[in-house]
């Protein structure tokens, strides 16, 4: 492996994303974008620093990186990928790990018709990471790199935290598979599809809606965040794989 390879994590600073940037941290250059928590972002970076390398990384680029860009503001997103080029010279895999949601009701009617809701969700979840791979698209041509997305078992199966997020997130999926087809042969497009992960955004459900996602599970486990990273850095090394939506959801989905 090259010792000179960079990562972008979007929404990167807590939760499956901050659990990314440290399975990455070893032998990649890593940089993280986040939305507002300045705080939280400085914290990660200290402890990225910590993590020790396994590789030579060049001296005139730092080893880590915070960005703060809003993903859903396309100006932003340009930006973003401009500012990791220029600090890191190159770009080697691109982690699209941001979305939104808002809870609801998914079988109230009314509820999933709201129009702000679908919107916001078709922003987030659908065109910023379009956005985000067309600001990429030639560095990652160069390298020939990975574009890696989160999406969720929501997009693959109707549930989770509102009816628009699930249809945007089935958006997504396709939109890899879209992608994949068009960025080829250079660029490999993949994405992960987690089930219910209980980090600070999971545990805002009610106990008794994550015991129920439990039980559903064949597995009898929730999935991590470990698990899911440990995906996405093997997309991330796999010349073989694109065009590929992996659910890891402990069995509920079967």
């Amino acid at each position: 492996m090259s010792s000179s390879k960079v990562v972008l994590i979007t929404a990167g600073s807590a939760g499956l994303g901050a659990q990314i940037a440290r399975a990455f941290a070893p032998d990649f250059r890593v940089v993280i974008n986040y939305a507002n928590n300045d705080e939280r972002a400085s914290t990660l970076l200290k402890e990225l620093e910590s993590i020790p390398s396994t590789t030579t990384h060049p001296v005139d680029t730092p080893r880590f990186y915070v960005i703060k860009a809003d993903i859903g503001d396309k100006p932003s997103v340009q930006h973003l990928a401009k500012e990791t080029l220029t600090t890191m010279k190159r770009l080697d895999v691109v982690v699209s790990n941001h979305g939104w949601t808002r809870v609801r009701d998914f079988l109230n009617f009314s509820e999933g018709t709201l129009e702000e809701d679908w919107d916001k969700c078709f922003i987030y979840n659908v065109k910023s990471h379009l956005w985000l791979m067309e600001a990429a698209k030639n560095a990652l041509e160069d390298s020939e790199g990975a574009f890696i997305s989160t999406a969720s078992l929501a997009g693959v199966k109707p549930s989770g935290s509102s009816l628009p997020y699930s249809v945007t997130k089935a958006a997504q999926i396709h939109l890899v598979k879209g992608l994949a087809l068009i960025c080829g042969p250079k660029i490999r497009v993949n994405s992960v599809s987690p089930g219910l992960l209980l980090t600070e955004w999971g545990m805002q459900f009610a106990p008794e809606k994550r015991d129920k996602a439990l039980e559903a599970t064949k597995l009898k486990r929730l999935p991590t965040v470990e698990d899911v990273a440990d995906q996405v850095r093997t997309f991330a090394l796999s010349r073989s794989i694109t065009g590929q939506n992996i659910v890891i959801d402990s069995g509920t989905s079967v």
